[in-house]
């Protein structure tokens, strides 16, 4: 997580602030600010959460909110997809390069880097 400075005048003090907007995994974004982001239809986002592509959280009230990561990897499907994929194909060649990078980090790990 990104660490953000806060001066406080009164006190003369720095503080370190960790807000939610630094968080990549914070649920931020509602689905209608991320169709709007990414120039697609509502309803394909909630198409994606049907299929279990991409599921975000719900709220209390039970709107859905996507954080960056998952607005990222929706954005990742939609490229993969506009290459010609399946959403099931989109959907395994990103899972396949989260396990390559986890198996590059045990390796790295492995190798004392």
């Amino acid at each position: 997580m990104e660490v953000r400075f806060h001066f406080s005048e009164r006190r003369g003090e720095v503080a370190v602030v960790e807000l939610p907007i630094d968080d990549a995994d914070a649920a931020l974004y509602t689905v209608g600010q991320v169709a709007a982001m990414l120039h697609v239809q509502v309803a394909f986002l909630r198409r994606l959460d049907e299929l279990g592509a991409v599921v975000p959280v719900r709220s209390s009230g039970g709107q859905r909110r996507y954080s960056r990561r998952e607005i990222n990897r929706v954005a990742a499907l939609m490229k993969l997809i506009s290459e010609g994929l399946t959403l099931e194909g989109a959907r395994r060649v990103l899972e396949l390069q989260a396990r390559v990078e986890e198996l590059e980090a045990d390796l790295d790990q492995a190798r004392g880097q």
